[in-house]
Parts: structure tokens; C-alpha cells; sequence
């Protein structure tokens, strides 16, 4: 078994083993917006529960050379997201967001989804999710790099709205089968739910 020692490769080198050995990850369909009221939309694999107290998502937002993604600079000086839970009925026009289009320009442009007003939020969401959350932005930190050069933004947001679809909600539970979530692997490649199976807790 090889020891690989961080400090002795290139970021691009430890990012594969990273990406490589944390599989599969779950992947949040972002849509914010500019100051100037242009709706950004992207796909983040860096995404995770934070707390349910009060309810917590958190997405690492790699940088461009020390510089803001469209997404962290929107979501930093609005304070305003949704996350959409990715599945496979539109998976393929989430791919097409991943486009690197300028500030100025809507990634949903290149795609037939649909966007539906928030509740309490003014930010847009997208229809064809079977998941989102409104989200307000709790915290961002800067984090890698220098000081004067970051390499990500972690950000943390408070869900302060779940919309749900019918076919998925049970008695407060999810039905993940139905959901068909979509998770993040490495390269190009994605995964689906697979098989299920238990096993209980030891008490």
C-alpha cells in the first residue's frame, strides 16, 4: 500500500485522489443571483448536511486563481440560494450548466428547465427538481491558499424553505427510490442510488 504525503505532489494530484476515494458525493443544482438580477445556475459535488437545528446545507465553492465563482459572489453579496437535489429525469440539462459562461450570462439559457417564482426568498428556483431548498447564506469562509489568494469558499446556508413533490413525501420521510438521486464520482462519471440495504445501529 503506497503513503502519499500531500505536500510532495501538485493540487491536481491529491485532487484526484480526493475526488478518487470520496464517492460517491452528492451533487446540489445551485441557482442565485447577480445584483444586477442575472440567474446563475451550477452543479457542486463539495455539498453536505451541516446541522438540522436549525436546518444547515454547506457547498465548497472552488476559485478561479484566488478569484469568485459567479455562484459565491452572488450567493456572498445577496445572501440568497436554492439548492436542488440532483436526479436523473434532468440530470443531463444540470451537465449543461457546468458551461464556464460569463457573469453576464444565464447557464439556464442553455437548457429547457423551467423557473418558478421562491416563497421567501428572490431567488428562482427550477421546476423540474422533485427537491429544493430556499436558502439564506449563514456564513461564507474563506479557506486554502494565502490570505490574499484563497482557493475555495465554504459556504453555509440555513434552509428556510423545503419544497418537496408529492410522489416523495411520506409521513416527514423521503422516498430516495422515487427521488432517483444523482451522486458525483470522478472524471465524467456519475452514479445512481443502487442498492439498498440495512443494517441497525448497535444499541
Amino acid at each position: 500500500m503506497p503513503t502519499i504525503y500531500p505536500e510532495n505532489q501538485s493540487e491536481r494530484d491529491n485532487y484526484k485522489l480526493l475526488i478518487g476515494s470520496i464517492i460517491p458525493r452528492p451533487t446540489a443544482f445551485i441557482t442565485s443571483q447577480s445584483k444586477d438580477g442575472v440567474l446563475n445556475a451550477a452543479p457542486f459535488s463539495y455539498f453536505n448536511v451541516v446541522t438540522s437545528e436549525p436546518p444547515m446545507i454547506s457547498i465548497s465553492i472552488q476559485r478561479k486563481k484566488g478569484e469568485y465563482k459567479d455562484t459565491s459572489r452572488n450567493i456572498i453579496e445577496t445572501g440568497e440560494f436554492v439548492v436542488h437535489i440532483s436526479d436523473e429525469d434532468y440530470i443531463e440539462a444540470i451537465n449543461q450548466t457546468a458551461a464556464n459562461l460569463p457573469p453576464e450570462e444565464s447557464e439556464l439559457e442553455l437548457t429547457q428547465l423551467t423557473t418558478l417564482a421562491s416563497e421567501k426568498i428572490k431567488v428562482p428556483g427550477v421546476a423540474e427538481a422533485k427537491i429544493r431548498m430556499e436558502c439564506v447564506l449563514e456564513r461564507a469562509i474563506e479557506l486554502g491558499g494565502t490570505p490574499s489568494s484563497p482557493t475555495c469558499d465554504l459556504i453555509i446556508g440555513k434552509v428556510v424553505c423545503f419544497h418537496i413533490t408529492d410522489e416523495l413525501y411520506e409521513s416527514g420521510r423521503i422516498d430516495a427510490e422515487k427521488l432517483k438521486p444523482v451522486s458525483r464520482l470522478a472524471g465524467n462519471n456519475y452514479s445512481k442510488l443502487g442498492e439498498i440495504f440495512a443494517i441497525a445501529r448497535p444499541e
